[in-house]
């Protein structure tokens, strides 16, 4: 057998062993999908907004170069602090990406298009357009390596990203954003929602709304989240991005929990002061 021959056969066997060594087996992926879609987590790091979004290496060095790309071509997605949940787990040859908060194309279904006209009358809404499920804002975080993606467990994965997330959801405001207030942190850590918090905060709070509702209250639009159920459910209604009001349900009816915040003269809820 000639040496170029030998040469191509031990060329050969070590890309096979290489290959079985990096590559990342069906299985592994199945689990690590499994495991971390809907997993939650807080922001330590800016992140930005666009089709490519945040790259972190496997080594803990983040690509300050294409971040700054993002940052200033599409800006920023999320600030530090911000609760997040990851939507979607995919695989390149060299890097895993996940589309955190619905991802960074944030692009009408095809369906939120159409338009519906009842024979000569108004054209009603786009399909879909009620859907307050949807995440105003999103993004996406490549953890990339140096060659093939190698066999990962949940555990290794989290500790990969502990540089730009905060799996253990401890305590987010009180960490990474030292602008709250002290009485919001402290709802936070007991889990209680206060009027004048932001979505975010409530969130960290008491975590993502079991139902959301829009509605139009003497011509100012409100969103009210919704927390468990009877006995036990709490109303949250916000305006814009502040909170206005808390409700406790209870086996006597509806209890104001917070009073409302005031907004010129009268209070968002429609009585006099």
């Amino acid at each position: 057998m000639t040496r170029i021959a030998l040469s191509f056969i031990g060329i050969l066997i070590y890309s096979v062993i290489s290959f079985g060594q990096n590559k990342i087996s069906v299985k592994s992926r199945l689990i690590l999908i499994r495991e971390l879609t809907a997993i939650s987590a807080v922001t330590k790091l800016p992140i930005p907004r666009g089709k490519h979004g945040f790259f972190l290496g496997s080594d803990g060095k983040i690509d300050e170069e294409k971040n700054a790309a993002e940052f200033r071509i599409r800006g920023r997605a999320m600030n530090p602090g911000t609760p997040i949940q990851i939507t979607k787990v995919r695989f390149k040859k060299n890097r895993i990406v996940l589309d955190v908060n619905g991802g960074g194309k944030n692009g009408k279904k095809w369906y939120q298009r159409i338009r519906v006209s009842t024979g000569g009358g108004p054209v009603s809404s786009p399909v879909g357009s009620m859907d307050t499920h949807a995440p105003i804002s999103g993004a996406f975080v490549s953890l990339t390596f140096d060659s093939l993606v190698p066999d990962l467990e949940v555990a290794e994965i989290k500790k990969l990203l502990d540089p730009i997330f905060d799996f253990k959801r401890r305590s987010p405001t009180t960490l990474y954003s030292p602008k709250i207030p002290e009485k919001h942190k402290k709802a936070i850590r007991n889990h209680e929602v206060l009027v004048g918090m932001n979505r975010d905060t409530v969130i960290s709070s008491k975590g993502t709304p079991d139902h959301r509702i829009r509605e139009f209250r003497h011509g100012v639009e409100f969103e009210e989240w919704i927390y468990g159920k009877p006995p036990n459910t709490i109303f949250v209604t916000f305006d814009i991005d502040t909170v206005t009001e808390v409700k406790k349900f209870n086996l006597t009816g509806i209890q104001i929990k917070n009073p409302p915040v005031e907004l010129n003269e009268t209070d968002l809820t429609g009585r006099e002061p």
